[in-house]
């Protein structure tokens, strides 16, 4: 067919649809030609050469195409992988700016940039067209009716999050229709949304819905698939595979999906992945950025730029210290926010981002262009704030503005409650919201994303139950996944049958989450956790896309009184201000009540001495939370009072009896949690002066403050 080519635009980049035709646009410093490549509904191609290039963009408009359109690029220039590029105009390559993709990768030779038969590996050049093999870009109509739409902006202190995936959550939810199952109308069905709200959580966080390489050679080979998302292709495409529609309707479907979701006053949070994409290494397939311009987008090896930097794990590392790759990534984030209105994002080891060089650098241009950006100045920013480099553990080193995964949290609590020998001073940081971390640089308690699991690692329920990983089902012999997961079977490895066992671990379980949801800072929650889901002792179900890694909701009947204890943690925790605090603890009186803002003591009431605090064996502690000490002011500038409480720890493997510290012995104390329940306590036990506090064994007693006890004048 003929079609007119005018020379358009160099910005937007990618494709731009103004209602008379479209506007193609891709950057490409070292290309030497640029094909645009239009297909029908048969397959068909159709390519017109780009020959407007303005500051290394190539664009051109073409009247009469309109949203449906599905396109690609071929881009011409060296094969010369010594010397960085990699161009082969038989790729058939996607748009980065695609704002939709129509389908997956399919595996095959053709894909990859090399030819198989070469003995020098990736240096043959290959003539064979994967055209077939590869999804299209889709051109889309951006307009959607929002409805006044907004986002949340829920305050951070104010913040519980529930990670989640897409597909996971709803795939075998009896109460959704099949044809909704796994995909963002499932989540936006009131079925899933009425669980959320139940839940309490006011935010979600999506694992990876970027569109993904969701079959890599090396899981094909296996019978499997990428579950988890972590491959990135196309940084401006909701993935289509958790999508009804096609041809673009997966925008419209995931924009429906944050609308319902916000009407219920959740939040959505993306996992995002700009730190690699699903290219790989140097044997890698490709399929965008390597063969539109490998020298720019990646960050290659200087004395030998046949191979790539990787800090991540995952084959490469994308060139953050080029302008037009810290473009892509900001126009990214800005699309996410002002088109598909997400409040917020974490990111995949964020470490990565910030090697200027080699080093670490806390100062990154990223950080600086993101510290700057108005449109990103009021959404949530988390870090999981590593990488594999050398250097690459940078908890606590993020900039003003960011959150982060905290993993001195987990691993501190994770340890309190399997008896491991740890300071209680670690423990009294971590649950405070880890002053120690973040107070330096500027920061407040909810820089600290606390959590307990998360979809790397043991569910909560194989936390408890696996001192192992087993892996096995993934087809790596068990190699695979982190060895040292800092849990306790309580006595016996894997699912049985024995009372006294299970028994532990469902206290366990409780121990967890009233931790987690008792700390200063954000609680995260990973999906499932609230009502016992398990994979089996897999820490690390990337590739399980099955019954392993979905959510089974028969479990909610199974595991009722979890999931109640759960509901009433969170509820809880949102009653009562002193819990989530927006400022740090000050140790001291602040309205002049006398008694200090927090305060700590050993079992027999008296002060904690330093040999207590640093002194691995000790696993009791007393944590006391003045509600009417609350420095900072709610958000109408009045001042805040709640309840006051006494926590009680005990880590240790026999019970212990507490003695109410000797300012708390004029108020009568009533019980309102005790983790040997199965839920909260509903007529506690009152306690005043010198009666014993029992404290189960591997246990936490939350003591409530009532009113003083009235005492007869002596004569």
């Amino acid at each position: 067919m003929y079609l007119s080519l005018w020379p358009g635009k160099p910005y937007p980049l990618g494709a731009h649809w103004d209602g008379k035709g479209t506007n193609f646009a891709l950057f490409s410093e070292h290309a030497e030609a640029v094909e645009l490549c239009l297909f029908d509904k048969y397959g068909r191609e159709t390519r017109l050469s780009l020959r407007e290039v303005s500051n290394f963009v190539w664009h051109g408009y073409v009247p009469s195409i309109g949203p449906g359109q599905r396109y690609g690029f071929r881009v011409h220039g060296p094969f010369a992988p010594q010397e960085g590029h990699r161009f082969n105009p038989n790729k058939l390559l996607i748009d980065p700016y695609a704002k939709a993709i129509d389908g997956d990768i399919s595996f095959g030779e053709e894909i990859f940039g090399y030819r198989w038969d070469d003995p020098k590996e990736d240096l043959g050049f290959s003539d064979l067209n994967d055209a077939h093999l590869v999804p299209k870009a889709v051109v889309v109509d951006e307009t959607f009716d929002w409805e006044g739409d907004e986002l949340l902006q829920t305050p951070a202190h104010e913040t519980v999050i529930y990670e989640m995936h897409v597909k996971g959550f709803t795939t075998l939810h009896p109460e959704i229709p099949r044809k909704f199952r796994g995909t963002y109308a499932g989540i936006a069905h009131p079925a899933a949304i009425s669980h959320l709200q139940a839940l309490g959580v006011t935010a979600v966080e999506l694992m990876p819905i970027h569109h993904f390489l969701a079959y890599p050679g090396h899981l094909v080979d296996k019978g499997l698939k990428n579950y988890w998302g972590y491959d990135s292709i196309g940084y401006f495409a909701p993935y289509s595979g958790y999508s009804r529609g096609s041809q673009g309707e997966q925008v419209k479907e995931f924009k429906q999906m944050v609308k319902a979701l916000h009407k219920a006053g959740i939040e959505v949070i993306l996992d995002v992945v700009y730190n690699h994409t699903g290219e790989g290494n140097h044997m890698g397939p490709t399929v965008c950025l390597r063969g539109i311009d490998n020298a720019s987008y990646y960050r290659l090896v200087e004395d030998n730029p046949r191979y790539y930097m990787d800090f991540t794990g995952c084959g490469n590392s994308l060139n953050v210290r080029h302008p037009q790759v810290l473009k892509l990534i900001m126009d990214s984030l800005r699309y996410w926010v002002q088109h598909c209105h997400v409040d917020g994002f974490r990111f995949d080891l964020a470490s990565a981002l910030a090697r200027e060089l080699f080093a670490v650098d806390r100062l990154a241009s990223f950080f600086d262009i993101i510290h700057q950006d108005p449109t990103l100045a009021d959404v949530k920013l988390i870090a999981e704030p590593w990488d594999v480099g050398e250097g690459g553990y940078q908890v606590g080193e993020f900039p003003l503005l960011w959150s982060e995964w905290n993993g001195k949290y987990r691993d501190t609590v994770r340890d309190f409650w399997r008896g491991e020998d740890s300071s209680l001073a670690e423990f009294a940081y971590r649950f405070t919201g880890s002053s120690d971390l973040y107070m330096p640089n500027g920061r407040n308690p909810h820089a600290s994303i606390n959590f307990i699991t998360a979809h790397d690692g043991f569910t909560l329920n194989d936390l408890v139950s696996y001192n192992h990983k087993h892996n096995e089902a993934n087809g790596e012999d068990n190699r695979d996944g982190d060895s040292h997961n800092r849990s306790w079977n309580c006595g016996e490895e894997g699912e049985i049958n024995d009372p006294k066992i299970t028994k532990l671990r469902k206290r366990q379980r409780r121990n967890f989450l009233a931790t987690l949801m008792l700390s200063q800072g954000v609680p995260m929650m990973v999906m499932g956790d609230e009502m016992g889901r398990t994979q089996g002792g897999n820490n690390n179900a990337y590739c399980q896309d099955n019954e392993v890694s979905w959510l089974n909701w028969d479990l909610q009947e199974e595991n009722e009184a979890l999931l109640d204890f759960t509901c009433q943690l969170i509820d809880f925790r949102r009653k009562h201000p002193v819990f989530r605090r927006r400022k740090w603890f000050q140790g001291r009186a602040i309205h002049g009540s006398g008694v200090d803002d927090i305060g700590w003591f050993n079992p027999d009431g008296g002060e904690m001495t330093e040999e207590q605090w640093n002194s691995g064996y000790a696993k009791a502690i007393g944590i006391f939370l003045n509600g009417q000490e609350i420095g900072t002011p709610g958000p109408q500038g009045q001042r805040i009072i709640d309840d006051s409480f006494l926590l009680l720890f005990n880590a240790h493997y026999e019970m212990l009896e507490f003695t109410l510290p000797k300012g708390l012995k004029d108020w009568e104390w009533l019980t309102i949690i005790d983790t040997t329940k199965p839920r909260f306590v509903v007529r506690g036990k009152r306690y005043f002066d010198d009666i014993p506090i029992p404290v189960s064994a591997r246990s936490i007693v939350v003591l409530r403050q009532l009113g003083m006890i009235q005492r007869e004048e002596e004569d």
